[in-house]
C-alpha cells in the first residue's frame, strides 16, 4: 500500500449530472445545493513510489514473487524489470481489463476478490 500527495489542484466541483442540467437551461446556480458540490482531488506519484518499491525489492532479491493489485499499465517497466530478475510477477486487476502490453510482462492473472455488481439507486 502506498499513499501519494495530493494533487495542489484540488478543488470544489459541481457534480457532473448538475452541470449538465445547468447548462440545459433545467436549473438555475441558485438552485444549487451543498449536496450539487464535491471534492474533486487527486494522488500523484503512487504509480511511481510503487514502481521503485518493485524495483527496490526486485533487485535486493528480497522476494521470490510480487503480486500487484492494480491494472495500470504504467507498471509495465516495474514488471518487466521483475520478471527479468526472476521474479514471479503476478497481477490482480479486481476484475478489470488490462491492456495487452501490461499482460504480455506478467506470469499470471487471477482476480481474488469477489466481483460485487452496483446496483443502481
Amino acid at each position: 500500500m502506498r499513499l501519494g500527495v495530493l494533487d495542489d489542484r484540488n478543488k470544489w466541483i459541481i457534480k457532473p449530472s448538475k452541470t449538465k442540467e445547468l447548462l440545459n437551461g433545467a436549473i438555475q446556480i441558485s438552485d444549487l445545493t451543498e449536496n450539487d458540490v464535491q471534492f474533486d482531488f487527486s494522488q500523484k506519484m503512487v504509480d511511481m513510489k510503487i514502481g521503485l518499491d518493485i524495483a527496490s525489492i526486485t533487485l535486493k532479491k528480497q522476494v521470490d514473487q510480487i503480486i500487484l493489485i492494480a491494472g495500470d499499465s504504467d507498471f509495465v517497466p516495474a514488471a518487466k524489470l521483475a520478471r527479468r530478475e526472476g521474479i514471479d510477477f503476478l497481477l490482480d486487476p479486481k476484475w478489470n481489463p488490462i491492456k495487452p502490453n501490461l499482460f504480455e510482462h506478467i506470469d499470471g492473472l487471477h482476480s481474488t476478490f469477489k466481483q460485487q455488481k452496483l446496483e443502481k439507486k
